[in-house]
């Protein structure tokens, strides 16, 4: 009897304590559908090499803000990792520790913050290199996607090896550079801008759910309750 309870007491403590981990920790499951390899990528969470089909589970800790996941692409590494990614690069590293190079279609999210909600959105801010897609458990949060491949459809200026770029990136000017222009209203005393333009268009009017330039909270934003499984797919 003794040998029971005690069985059974390990038993409910092995199951109270893996409880109490997955609702510290927002699971994510990357799957690759592309008919290319892509080479996963998150921060935090580091970076794997998917081929097609193939799947990558991986968790971010709730009261995680900022986080990011996105794909690599025509990626060479060694043995050790160290290499180079024609898009999406994050310091020549396999497991990146930093966020990647513009062009790359990023997945941003804030996890159990606020009200205890996760915030998630798609961004095209940083340019396009890979459609993707992610979809909550919960039925009653919404889907995310950017399915159209912008890179076939790239205004001239924007093009470069392996994606579309993201104008702030390509002109480097304040009329496409949110940050540039707020540091040049500080020294001149003007109002700062943000405003969409040409191009950020172009990249709306193809993902309408997806940010376009930094300041297009209005109809990119997504929430769900903390705690939320989502599954995330390369070329849906």
């Amino acid at each position: 009897m003794a040998i029971t309870m005690k069985t059974s007491l390990s038993i409910f403590l092995f199951i109270a304590i893996t409880s109490i981990a997955s609702t510290q920790a927002a699971n994510f499951n990357i799957t690759n559908k592309c008919n290319y390899t892509v080479w996963a990528a998150a921060v935090p969470g580091g970076g794997v090499r998917l081929n097609t089909g193939e799947s990558w589970k991986m968790n971010i800790t709730n009261g995680t803000s900022n986080a990011r996941i996105w794909g690599r692409t025509n990626c060479t590494f060694d043995n050790l990792g160290v290499g180079k990614c024609q898009t999406g690069d994050c310091n020549n590293t396999l497991e990146c520790k930093t966020v990647g190079t513009p062009p790359n279609t990023i997945l941003e999210l804030s996890l159990n913050l606020y009200n205890n909600l996760d915030f998630y959105d798609i961004s095209l801010v940083q340019g396009f290199n890979i459609p993707i897609k992610m979809t909550p458990s919960s039925s009653s949060c919404s889907m995310v996607n950017c399915t159209t491949n912008i890179s076939d459809e790239c205004p001239k200026a924007l093009q470069v090896p392996g994606g579309c770029n993201d104008p702030c990136t390509t002109f480097g000017t304040t009329q496409y550079c949110c940050d540039l222009s707020s540091a040049k209203s500080v020294a001149t005393n003007a109002s700062a801008t943000c405003a969409p333009t040409t191009y950020s268009k172009f990249f709306k009017d193809r993902c309408p759910c997806a940010y376009s330039y930094p300041k297009d909270d209005a109809t990119s934003t997504y929430t769900c309750l903390g705690g939320t499984a989502y599954n995330v797919e390369f070329c849906p």
